[in-house]
C-alpha cells in the first residue's frame, strides 16, 4: 500500500496544474474533520482532513486524492481513495513507527453550490467506507459539511461607451 501512496504522489507532483493557486476549507461538524484541499474544480485535487477533537496520540490526518466524475455551476460528484495517518503516534508509543498508518478509505460525494449570488459556499456530502490498516475491522463513515472554495476574482469587462448622437 505504500507503493501505491507513493505513485498518487508522484501523479500529483508531475500535474502541477492541479496544485496551483486555488483551494478550498470545509468542516465537518458532526465529524470534528478540519478539510483543506487543492482546486476542488480542477479534475484531480487533493484533499488533507484533520481530526478537531482528538488526543495528541490519536491525532489522525487523512491524505485522498480526489477524481472528479461530473462538474457542473450547482453540482459536482468526485470519488477518490486515502490513507489515513497518524503522525504523532509516537507519543503514546515510542516503539512505532515514524509515521504510524492507521487506514484506507474510499470516498464518494458531492458538493451543492445552493447560492446563486456565491457559488464558492458549498454543502459537501459524503459517504466514506473505512478499514483499519491490518482490514481487520471497518465502518461506513458519512459526512456532512460546509465548503468554501476560494477562487481568483473574475476580471470584469468594461463596456465601451457609445458614441453620442449627433
Amino acid at each position: 500500500m505504500k507503493k501505491l501512496f507513493c505513485l498518487l504522489t508522484v501523479l500529483f507532483a508531475l500535474n502541477t496544474e492541479t496544485l496551483k493557486a486555488q483551494a478550498s476549507v470545509g468542516y465537518y461538524p458532526w465529524s470534528s474533520l478540519l478539510s483543506v484541499s487543492t482546486n476542488p474544480r480542477k479534475a484531480i485535487w487533493l484533499d488533507t482532513r484533520f481530526q478537531t477533537n482528538s488526543l495528541f496520540s490519536s491525532l489522525s490526518v487523512d491524505l485522498l486524492p480526489m477524481i472528479n466524475l461530473k462538474r457542473g455551476e450547482v453540482v459536482q460528484w468526485y470519488i477518490g481513495g486515502g490513507l489515513r495517518l497518524n503522525p504523532l503516534y509516537r507519543i503514546a508509543d515510542a516503539d512505532a513507527d515514524l509515521i504510524t498508518i492507521d487506514g484506507y478509505s474510499l470516498n464518494v460525494g458531492v458538493r451543492i453550490s445552493p447560492l446563486p449570488q456565491n457559488r464558492n459556499i458549498q454543502l459537501a456530502l459524503e459517504l466514506n467506507p473505512y478499514v483499519k490498516d491490518e482490514f481487520d475491522s471497518g465502518v461506513l463513515k458519512s459526512h456532512f459539511g460546509l465548503v468554501y472554495v476560494f477562487g481568483k476574482k473574475k476580471k470584469t469587462e468594461e463596456t465601451p461607451a457609445l458614441p453620442a448622437n449627433p
